[in-house]
């Protein structure tokens, strides 16, 4: 499964291509299921730009991405930075629970170093709201492996934060020898320069990956800012997208290469 992360927490003045409205989202929403990505993570914006978990943004972006995209899965975020009192998420939670069907997310990431991770699970789980784990460091994999997954736990992330691209693979597998075995789905990604040689490491082991705005700006080789999602998940898919990143790589020699990367089967996860 190959998942699309469109803008993250990025700021809203960062790169123009980013989409933060509830309108881009669904457009670049649409543009990646055409190729057969199932699954979105979002950071919904308010008005202002500002990263939120109202229920009114919430319900807008959602209903603004199924309305585009109606088989997407469509994941959000619940980290602390958005809102620190774990208690106050809990309840944020609890009114998601009152949305409309379409307008509610169908699964939310929860870090599993943030205070009061578990019972921000516990309040997912209690408005039939998937859970994703985020995982950032051995430490974080460990604590996991004791505690078990929580219930409604629909994948475990592998989120590689070492932006060294000729380190970051290494630290993708020390987390995943620290995760072991676990009995859910493992998707694997990195960030900025780590992004693609984690992705590439996360297709040759047949793990779910994921790649957009939010895990980095630029094409495969970082030599150039990518003009939208769709691009990324283009070179991700292993598509040919005007020969740019082969050519560049081969001092102007040959296509990208075919991955025989996943054509992308619908989500499983319609909650």
């Amino acid at each position: 499964m190959l998942q699309c992360c469109p803008n993250g927490a990025r700021p809203a003045d960062v790169y123009p291509a980013v989409p933060m409205s509830p309108r881009h989202l669904a457009r670049d929403a649409r543009a990646v299921a055409a190729l057969g990505v199932t699954s979105l993570h979002v950071h919904p914006r308010d008005r202002d730009g500002q990263e939120s978990l109202d229920p009114r943004v919430i319900g807008t972006v959602v209903d603004a991405i199924r309305t585009d995209a109606p088989e997407m899965e469509i994941g959000v975020t619940t980290a602390r930075w958005v809102e620190p009192d774990p208690l106050k998420r809990t309840e944020i939670i609890g009114q998601w629970g009152r949305l409309p069907r379409h307008a509610r997310p169908d699964v939310a990431s929860v870090n599993v170093h943030e205070r009061g991770w578990q019972r921000v699970c516990a309040a997912l789980d209690a408005v039939d709201i998937g859970v994703e784990l985020g995982v950032w460091t051995t430490g974080d994999a460990v604590q996991l492996k004791q505690a078990g997954l929580p219930r409604g736990t629909v994948r475990v992330l592998a989120e590689v934060t070492v932006t060294d691209p000729d380190t970051a693979v290494a630290e993708a597998v020390r987390i995943l020898k620290a995760l072991g075995p676990v009995p859910a789905p493992i998707l694997l990604h990195g960030e900025e320069a780590g992004a693609w040689p984690v992705l590439e490491y996360a297709k040759r082991n047949n793990l779910d990956t994921r790649i957009g705005f939010e895990d980095t700006l630029k094409g495969p080789d970082g030599t150039w800012l990518a003009t939208g999602n769709e691009e990324l998940v283009r070179y991700a898919l292993g598509h040919d997208v005007g020969g740019r990143y082969e050519r560049r790589r081969n001092g102007g020699r040959g296509g990208l290469r075919s991955s025989g990367f996943w054509s992308g089967s619908r989500a499983d996860h319609r909650r």
